[in-house]
């Protein structure tokens, strides 16, 4: 006689796999590294995968596990191969791309030998069989799910996909503006959307009569659920009869208000319907409560939220303040500059200091149309170093604008950054380290000077090619200098280079390739190559174009903030003329028909030529009065004040303190200035003239150290007169020291403005 589970034994028992297949629970075999090796049709049902190709071999992870949930899976695979049982649930992305919360148990798979050879995975869709635990473990993912994002848009979308079509058919979330309430959310199972003029839509204005479930629930401050009535339940919010509640079916509905530290901020509407097959079609009391703990959470998150949007628009305002928000148009210059936020609350929620950062550029006008070109990095995140960053680069632009040299311009700001320390805990001053590279660049001789306190070298794109601006000198970084070092340790040094027509220059900090892989590490050298490769495709496209590659070309997640600049020159908008000539009465006439006839010949317009010749006559009769090693001094002192001086002389007293004063004087003089003896070449200068598309600059270069300045002249004196008309007739004029020198400079318009 046969026992009862002899006849599994027989000569009709069915193999262990199709007992497997027909098994109307999932199971999944994986082997000891985590990869799967089998799972019945039930498994592939629930995972979303009956139509994919044979996934053996395939690691759990990948299967369709959510990525918040990837380091639980990998969790799990290591408690069940140490030969412990594991019980959970984790969140599956289906081949449809819906989402589902599976309960699942796994247990050790063990040799006779009692070694782990993989493990068995029991699974079922959670909340199916309504199981207590299972409702409160839900609960549980959606707090952590919750509390995994700061961000508006990503907290209410992580609220949906976790509510639908697991718990609801239908997820609404009003939110008050003021006092008005707006829809922010609104999805339904199976992709679902109501048809035109029906259910309120996103960003519309919601308005629930006084009697509707939904109104109740945010007066009394209570969950409200309805469920079980002979007609379909009305959730459309309108004043009449909700036609396509009853098409689908609506059976059952909650309303929980959303309150966060005692205030109203809208509510949360579920619902149940015929959109999908579940065994449950109306709530109950459990289910209130349970949507009543859920919207506790959903309202602290979205709390949370708003908080952190209003903190995070100040200080992107507060960033973006200290930033340029465009450039004035350069001659021979297109210029394109982005500014990418941090955003990595998501990922790390190491709160609002993460997002704001010391990153900075500008292109500063100098004289004559050269432009100072500068990026650089604040060390640290938040308001301070946006603080730091907003300082130095107010003190570099005015450093710049005075015309200092490169280097010069750094030694300055490594003074000023410690300057810019504070006392940390342990009573020391910290001092932020700061990289910056400054480069002034003159579009007609395609001439670089730099300096460079430790900033990653530009990239250099010119005939389709990109590559690495070859910068020679790379000092240390700016504020790292301690009290007591050698001075050598902190100078720091220029050079200067000759660019290719037409180059374009890619500036940018290191957030553009500090970029982290989800789920990997940084590379810099592979970010580099993406980077590369991005720029080279569109290497013949515009600043704007090359800009928004460049900004995009490394994928990861952005973990510091990041500026770029794109600058490109334009030669074939550029001409220039110059001539020598030596500083005496007759050269005065030879500069002015220099100026008339290339003015001429680049189509200036006639009076703004004429203007500009006049200034030509200024600035160079000035020159040749001025610009010799023993200039020409008229004095009109009585016989009294010269007896005076000659007595103060004979005592060692000098009123001018030991320097003749630069000033505009007469033309009589230039006879005086004619018959100096000193030598030619000491007494040469330099006449340049630049064209722009739309300007014109007039430079004279002598040897003379003095920089000019605007005297006040009476209304009787003979000169003084000179700067004052260049100051007033010209669009901006300045000086500069030069090696040997000083450049006196305007600029005039094409045309009348």
């Amino acid at each position: 006689m046969k026992r009862s589970w002899e006849a599994f034994y027989g000569e009709d028992a069915l193999p262990g796999t199709e007992i497997l297949d027909k098994a109307q629970l999932a199971m999944v075999v994986l082997d000891r590294l985590g990869n799967l090796q089998y799972w019945n049709p039930a498994a592939a049902e629930l995972f979303g995968r009956t139509n994919d190709r044979d996934l053996t071999g395939t690691p759990f992870p990948h299967l369709g596990i959510h990525e918040a949930d990837s380091e639980l899976a990998a969790q799990v695979t290591h408690r069940v191969l140490r030969g412990e049982n594991w019980e959970g649930t984790f969140a599956v992305v289906r081949g449809d791309a819906s989402r589902i919360h599976v309960s699942a148990r796994a247990v050790p798979l063990k040799s006779s030998a009692g070694a782990v050879e993989g493990f068995l995975l029991f699974a079922q869709e959670a909340m199916r069989n309504r199981r207590i635990e299972e409702q409160y473990g839900l609960l549980d993912r959606i707090g952590s799910r919750l509390s995994s994002s700061l961000e508006f848009d990503s907290t209410t979308k992580a609220v949906a996909e976790t509510l639908v079509p697991q718990f609801a058919d239908h997820c609404f979330i009003d939110l008050y503006d003021h006092d008005r309430l707006i829809r922010r959310v609104s999805v339904h199972a199976e992709g679902w959307t109501p048809p035109p003029a029906t259910w309120y839509g996103v960003d519309e204005e919601v308005h629930y009569p006084e009697d509707h479930f939904v109104h109740m629930a945010m007066l009394r401050l209570d969950t409200v659920f309805i469920g079980d009535d002979a007609h379909a339940v009305d959730i459309a919010a309108g004043e009449h009869d909700d036609p396509v509640s009853e098409q689908l079916g609506v059976t059952s509905a909650i309303a929980a208000p959303l309150r966060a530290r005692g205030e109203l901020l809208g509510v949360l509407t579920l619902a149940l319907s015929g959109l999908s097959d579940r065994d449950k079609t109306s709530y109950d009391g459990f289910d209130r409560d349970l949507v009543g703990a859920i919207a506790s959470r959903v309202a602290l998150a979205i709390d949370n939220a708003y908080l952190f949007e209003e903190e995070r628009s100040t200080a992107l305002a507060f960033q973006n303040s200290l930033l340029p928000h465009s450039f004035p148009l350069f001659d021979g210059l297109s210029i394109a500059h982005r500014y990418v936020p941090v955003m990595p609350l998501e990922a790390h929620g190491h709160g609002i200091q993460t997002q704001v950062g010391g990153d900075f550029y500008d292109v500063i006008p100098l004289s004559a149309g050269r432009v100072g070109i500068v990026i650089g990095d604040v060390e640290g995140r938040g308001p301070h170093a946006a603080a730091v960053m907003g300082q130095l680069r107010a003190a570099l632009r005015a450093f710049a604008q005075a015309d200092r040299e490169p280097a010069d311009i750094l030694r300055e700001l490594d003074e000023w950054v410690r300057q810019l320390g504070r006392p940390d805990p342990n009573g020391d001053t910290w001092v932020p380290s700061v990289s910056c590279l400054y480069m002034v660049y003159d579009a007609w001789s395609r001439e670089l000077s730099y300096a460079n306190a430790g900033h990653q070298a530009p990239l250099l794109i010119h005939d389709g090619r990109v590559e690495e601006l070859a910068l020679e000198i790379s000092d240390m970084l700016l504020g790292l200098k301690v009290k007591g070092a050698p001075y050598g340790e902190s100078v720091y040094q220029q050079a200067t280079m000759t660019l290719p027509p037409g180059a374009t220059l890619l500036l940018y900090t290191d957030g553009l390739v500090d970029r982290r892989p989800v789920g990997g590490v940084v590379d810099v050298r592979r970010s580099l190559a993406h980077l590369y490769e991005r720029v080279r495709e569109v290497a013949n496209k515009d600043v704007e174009q090359i800009a928004e590659a460049a900004a995009a070309a490394v994928p990861g997640e952005i973990e510091d903030d990041t500026a770029l600049l794109v600058i490109r020159s334009h030669p074939e908008e550029l001409s220039l003329r110059e001539g020598w000539f030596v500083a005496e009465a007759p050269t005065v006439g030879e500069s002015r028909h220099l100026a008339a006839t290339t003015f001429a010949d680049w189509g200036m317009d006639r009076g703004q030529a004429e203007l500009a010749c006049l200034l030509v006559s200024e600035i160079v009769t000035n020159v040749v009065i001025h610009a010799t090693p023993h200039p020409v001094r008229r004095d009109f002192a009585t016989e009294t004040d010269k007896e005076a001086d000659e007595t103060d002389a004979l005592h060692g007293i000098d009123h001018n303190g030991g320097f003749d004063d630069f000033d505009e004087d007469w033309s009589d003089l230039l006879e005086e200035a004619q018959d100096s003896t000193e030598d030619d070449t000491a007494r040469e200068f330099l006449l340049r003239l630049r064209r722009g598309a739309n300007s014109v600059w007039v430079e004279v270069f002598d040897r003379d150290l003095r920089l000019p300045r605007i005297r006040s002249a009476g209304a009787d004196d003979e000169g003084g007169r000179g700067l004052y008309l260049v100051d007033q007739l010209a669009s901006r004029w300045g000086s500069r020291p030069t090696p040997d020198g000083k450049a006196v400079w305007f600029e005039m318009p094409m045309n009348p403005e």
